[in-house]
């Protein structure tokens, strides 16, 4: 299933999309798309049964803002340098192990929200990163093929990242990744049994339509079942958390200088195949 929500910024509602491409309104069997959808199979049964009796209302899609496609979320988890090629494109040695830093669940905005360039920034950078969404308690999971059983979906996340603030201002890399606005997310959960394969997605990114990046989470350092398994051994992921799972070769840190860090009025979209497009437009903050 392809779940979203959409509405205004807060007063988002459930919805689907269905396999011919139209939307379809939820609000009457759930009252949200969150954590506790997630976990709850039977719930989750009764929209693939209302899906397949044709029993949900058409929604006009005309100027309607498609929001994140998940409502409280716990806590963003992020993976850093975890593709060979783009270590290899920063002149960074692969991580013995992965690399774990957090970004604040209010930097998340829909998948065609306005992007801010934080003030005093020059060095606002781009990437495209699976996002993985939990739907079942994960702690202590023993393997990486039993990690996988606590995945609910997948989406698009955008990994917006400040690196002067991230790597030049001392401490951690959290001043350059929490800035208001910097995890677009969406448009679609699309639940894992749609994806087949973690580890065969093609990535794409392009900046005023001249494309950037070009992956493939086949070239994940850790994947995806290894990730979860791993960042269970140190917290518990609950449903509603999202993993965001890293970019590939194709940042403007990466780039010959001078390097195209963005600025307002740039556009940037990117996509995942088989989990949706976005599109935002920077602007000042």
């Amino acid at each position: 299933m392809k779940l979203l929500r959409v509405g205004t910024a807060g007063a988002e509602t459930p919805a689907l999309l269905d396999a011919e491409g139209i939307l379809r309104d939820l609000s009457g069997v759930v009252p949200d798309i969150d954590g506790a959808l997630l976990a709850d199979e039977a719930a989750l049964q009764q929209i693939r049964t209302a899906a397949e009796a044709g029993e949900l209302p058409a929604l006009d899609a005309t100027g309607l803002r498609i929001g994140p496609p998940l409502a409280r979320i716990g806590k963003v988890v992020c993976i850093g340098l975890n593709y060979h090629d783009h270590a290899r494109e920063t002149g960074a040695e692969p991580p013995a192990e992965p690399v774990i830093f957090f970004k604040a669940a209010d930097t998340v905005v829909g998948p065609n929200d306005t992007v801010l360039v934080p003030r005093g920034s020059r060095k606002t950078d781009w990437e495209v990163e699976l996002a993985v969404v939990i739907g079942r308690t994960a702690r202590y999971v023993e393997s990486a093929q039993a990690a996988l059983g606590h995945v609910a979906g997948y989406a698009v996340a955008h990994d917006v990242s400040e690196r002067e603030f991230q790597i030049e201002r001392g401490g951690t890399w959290d001043k350059g990744k929490n800035c208001e606005t910097f995890n677009p997310l969406g448009p679609w959960l699309v639940t894992a049994d749609e994806i087949a394969d973690p580890q065969d997605l093609p990535l794409k990114l392009w900046v005023n339509g001249e494309l950037k990046q070009n992956g493939t989470t086949a070239e994940q350092i850790f994947p995806v079942a290894e990730v979860v398994r791993y960042v269970s051994q140190f917290m518990t992921l609950y449903p509603g958390d999202v993993i965001n799972t890293g970019t590939p070769a194709g940042v403007a840190m990466g780039a010959p200088e001078p390097k195209p860090y963005l600025r307002a009025g740039d556009v940037v979209e990117l996509e995942i195949e088989g989990l949706g497009r976005q599109r935002q437009e920077f602007k000042d903050a």
